[in-house]
């Protein structure tokens, strides 16, 4: 008996704001498969005002209702039965942030959960990383975001630690991270990692699988840290229009694509990393599994 329900989950980062939708096929006897359907990418950037001005403007505002609304219907046409809408950096440490998610709730009746760094990691473990990962090595996960970036030992197949640093694509485009805070993260990396002999790094986001899919490389294989050094030098070479224009990087890829290769290098940099593995997952992937799992909490559509 073959059964398939579809669940949608909408991730609001600080630079865009992701519709899910996938089908869960259930066979007897066979384990759930997760399929995705289809995946809608909005390039709001709400990290671009909250990051400087504490806040999100009445221009996002504005968009953010229209893109609920259209991820509202979109979900209506596929039929979703249940979703879950979460929000990160963004709407996190904008003094709006709860008043715009219930201003969306009113208007829109999509109701979102603004979530913490740690909870962010926790659902993002939930994807299907472990399926990817050889349980004999030892990895150290980096989820590269706008506002901030998730980075978890990897042990085994188990779960060692993990920690959210405030360090994000867009606040290095806007020159707001502080030097304390790489301090931080070079040193927490340093620690967590020196137990172990040899450590890969695992990188997700939007502009680590970007690279990926332009290195060609098969899936599972990984990109070196040489590459990944030659691909930041190269990219630095270029203008933003040229990075658009001759590169063929969409315009709200062409700015971020520096700051997140920088922070991926950093964290191969510091725990002695030679490899970077690209699964192709995130925190979209987390909800849909933690939906699924009973998790988290989720709305029926």
């Amino acid at each position: 008996m073959l059964s398939i329900k579809k669940y949608a989950a909408i991730d609001i980062g600080s630079n865009a704001v992701r519709l899910l939708i996938a089908n869960i096929i259930e066979e007897k006897g066979k384990a759930p498969r997760f399929k995705k359907s289809s995946l809608v990418r909005v390039p709001i950037r709400l990290g671009a005002d909250v990051f400087i001005k504490q806040k999100i403007s009445k221009e996002n505002t504005k968009r953010m209702l229209d893109t609920m609304q259209a991820f509202k219907l979109l979900m209506q046409s596929h039929k979703v039965e249940k979703y879950k809408a979460c929000a990160t950096s963004a709407m996190r440490e904008a003094v709006n942030g709860e008043k715009i998610s219930e201003l969306i709730l009113e208007q829109t009746d999509v109701k979102i959960d603004i979530i913490d760094g740690e909870e962010e990691a926790a659902i993002i473990a939930a994807t299907d990383l472990h399926a990817f990962i050889d349980k004999n090595k030892t990895y150290l996960y980096v989820d590269v975001g706008g506002g901030s970036t998730e980075f978890t030992v990897i042990r085994n197949g188990d779960f060692i630690t993990s920690k959210s640093f405030k360090i994000g694509t867009v606040r290095l485009l806007n020159d707001i991270v502080k030097k304390e805070t790489w301090y931080e993260l070079e040193q927490w990396i340093k620690e967590k990692t020196a137990p172990y002999d040899k450590i890969d790094v695992i990188g997700s986001g939007g502009n680590i699988n970007k690279i990926f899919k332009i290195s060609g490389k098969a899936f599972g294989k990984p990109l070196t840290y040489f590459y990944l050094t030659s691909y930041y030098n190269m990219l630095q070479t270029y203008s933003y229009e040229e990075r658009i224009t001759e590169l063929n990087l969409n315009q709200d890829r062409a700015d971020v694509i520096i700051p997140a290769t920088r922070i991926y290098l950093s964290a191969m940099k510091w725990s002695g990393a030679k490899d970077l593995y690209v699964p192709k997952i995130g925190l979209a992937d987390g909800i849909i599994k933690s939906m699924y799992y009973d998790t988290v909490s989720s709305n029926i559509q």
